[in-house]
């Protein structure tokens, strides 16, 4: 069995440098700046969304013990309509964006953050409406090599983003 995704990217660091290119490169985007920088935004944004991912994709549970569930996450995302646009340059900046962190280049790997991505923007678009019609107590997703549900592994890690 291989390392999770978050071992084999090499931790909360290589998390971090992903959540920072990614934020950078959406608020270079003329159309995903907006949500990105307006004023009301958490002060630590781009640390939570670190922790998050990293949770996703294996990590500790950094995310969930001080921020909350994905019922949380999807609430803060619902009510904006049809944004489907911005999904796909969403996505778009976070492939881009693991490169600017320099995460390991294995086509597995990142095929298998693509398919996160792109199946965690269908989620948030998967509720155009209020925030109430998110349903509560939604855990965590848990992805990994093969997808959903599959990021917990039981070996040392090993792999090029390793940390000793």
């Amino acid at each position: 069995m291989r390392p999770t995704l978050y071992e084999y990217a090499g931790g909360a660091p290589a998390f971090l440098a992903l959540a920072a290119a990614h934020h950078a490169r959406c608020l270079a985007d003329a159309e995903l700046n907006h949500p990105f920088s307006h004023p009301d935004q958490h002060p630590q944004h781009v640390e939570r969304l670190a922790a998050y991912w990293a949770e996703v994709m294996g990590g500790p549970p950094a995310y969930s013990s001080a921020c909350g569930d994905q019922s949380f996450v999807l609430r803060m995302h619902a009510g904006n309509g049809d944004i489907s646009d911005l999904g796909r340059r969403f996505v778009d900046c976070f492939v881009h964006a693991a490169d600017d962190a320099g995460l390991p280049e294995d086509p597995d790997f990142r095929a298998a953050l693509r398919g996160y991505m792109e199946w965690a923007v269908g989620q948030v678009l998967s509720y155009p409406g209020p925030a109430e019609e998110v349903p509560g107590g939604l855990p965590l997703p848990s992805w990994g090599w093969d997808g959903l549900g599959s990021s917990r592994s039981t070996t040392p890690p090993t792999g090029p983003g390793h940390l000793a």
